[in-house]
């Protein structure tokens, strides 16, 4: 079943781009932004990862987190940031993604007639007591973040 807006947002530990564990309860009292994207380095990925970048000040002025999820190998995610200067986390949940599934966001998805398994562009604000704020289905990559700070009232 999907999640909804105040559901317990499903808790997870994954290593980060240096192979650290994080946990999700480690941000307890704390907004944090959770989103899926399917590909480090990619050009929407990196629309996305660069929208969240330019707004990094933003964030962190209201004391929320930004982590991003794929199921990109920890060194993939190292590059990925030292090209961009990344300022945010980003973990990897590797096949068969069980993290992206509990969130929904691993599935199904076509592309130029195939179709196969694979990481949905999903994004997720947990509130500082672990419950679902918001939910973002259709992600417009490039304004993401954007559309994160004005929804929530801090753009």
């Amino acid at each position: 079943m999907a999640l909804q807006i105040g559901d317990a947002a499903p808790a997870f530990t994954l290593p980060d781009q240096a192979g650290q564990e994080v946990s999700l309860s480690d941000f307890r009292g704390s907004r944090v932004v959770i989103y899926f994207y399917p590909k480090d380095d990619t050009p929407g990925c990196t629309k996305e990862a660069c929208n969240f970048r330019d707004q990094w000040g933003a964030f962190g002025q209201h004391g929320i987190q930004v982590l991003g999820i794929s199921k990109d190998a920890a060194a993939s995610h190292a590059k990925f940031i030292a090209k961009y200067s990344l300022p945010f986390t980003l973990l990897t949940d590797a096949e068969p993604c069980p993290v992206a599934e509990s969130y929904s966001s691993y599935g199904l998805k076509k592309f130029m007639g195939r179709e196969y398994m694979g990481m949905m562009r999903h994004t997720f604000v947990v509130d500082g007591e672990g419950k679902i704020e918001r939910i973002y289905l259709k992600v417009k990559a490039e304004t993401m973040a954007d559309d994160i700070l004005r929804d929530l009232g801090l753009a």
